[in-house]
């Protein structure tokens, strides 16, 4: 008996049929969304929000699972690996999507390959933060101290390849200032020694600063965002103070494995962008210290790719090695 020759339009026809018929069928059971950190991170909080209206949406439990460890890459490379049938999502973030493997050359993982990029969800800056014996009471005031006081300043980071170290680093880049990078274990220990004048700066999220700064504990002086934050409107972009090559921020999205079908990206893709538009949503992700906002995969993806060039840059030329 003689085999059947497929041709290459066939064959074409063939693969968008299954797509179809799978994205028909989609979901036909539990969706998981993997979380690289442990509960309570803001990766975590997020995916909890968006899990219940996602439910509703697909008709089948979208259950958040926490794998955490190795910075992320323990999570971020299980989703990698799952069956690419849009059963297994993951919350992809500039630290374990870009910084971490840029710093980590073995990352089992590599994120401009193994991944799907579907939505952005969110986006949040940084804020420096100064104590108040600083003088400095704009951010052009900072930058003429650290000049005036080479290696005199420091300024600490929830550790080595953080992001919170990484804004720091591009503002030196940019500024042409040396100041001294102090990591800590974590965010909270950073922000403690900035309480007690153990250090002078620091870059940081914005949830932890915005009472610190109400009580007058610190001074804020500016965002690293493109754009005002609305809970501090009177606070500053980086652009707006002068140092617009110095700007940053961390970036939050939903991402499947690379092979999921496109019509099942569609469809997650439809959902989410409804789901980031709900009052109830933007309420608490604004409370996060973020703001909601959604992009086309096309977009997602050549962010990704432009953040890697970036930061491989700024790790680069500022040296920076991890144990």
């Amino acid at each position: 008996m003689r085999r059947p020759r497929f041709t290459a339009a066939s064959l074409a026809l063939l693969a968008v049929l299954a797509s179809a018929a799978a994205a028909q069928s989609y979901p036909s059971k539990p969706v998981r969304i993997i979380v690289m950190y442990g509960p309570g991170s803001t990766i975590d909080i997020m995916a909890r929000l968006i899990a219940p209206k996602l439910t509703e949406a697909l008709g089948q439990p979208v259950i958040v699972e926490n794998r955490a460890g190795a910075g992320g890459a323990i999570g971020m490379d299980m989703a990698a690996k799952a069956p690419p049938d849009g059963h297994t999502l993951t919350i992809g973030a500039t630290g374990p999507s870009v910084t971490n493997p840029l710093l980590y050359p073995k990352t089992p993982f590599d994120p401009l390959r193994d991944f799907a990029y579907i939505s952005l969800i969110a986006t949040g800056p940084a804020v420096i933060a100064v104590h108040p014996s600083i003088p400095a009471k704009t951010l052009k005031d900072l930058v003429a101290l650290a000049k005036a006081r080479p290696g005199q300043l420091n300024f600490g980071s929830a550790g080595v390849g953080t992001s919170p170290h990484l804004a720091g680093e591009i503002f030196k880049q940019v500024t042409h200032t040396s100041i001294v990078h102090v990591p800590y274990k974590g965010n909270a220990e950073a922000i403690t020694d900035l309480l007690g004048g153990q250090i002078s700066i620091v870059f940081t999220g914005v949830p932890p600063v915005i009472p610190l700064m109400q009580a007058g504990k610190i001074k804020l002086l500016a965002t690293t965002g493109d754009r005002r934050i609305p809970t501090i409107p009177e606070l500053p972009t980086i652009a707006e103070a002068g140092y617009p090559g110095a700007a940053m921020g961390i970036w939050y999205g939903l991402v499947a494995p690379v092979a999921t079908p496109k019509d099942i990206l569609a469809r997650l893709h439809k959902e989410i962008t409804r789901i980031q538009t709900l009052p109830d949503i933007r309420e608490r992700f604004v409370q996060l210290g973020t703001e909601p906002k959604t992009n086309t995969s096309e977009q997602f993806t050549a962010l990704v790719r432009d953040e890697w060039a970036k930061w491989g840059k700024v790790i680069k030329a500022a040296n920076i090695k991890v144990e």
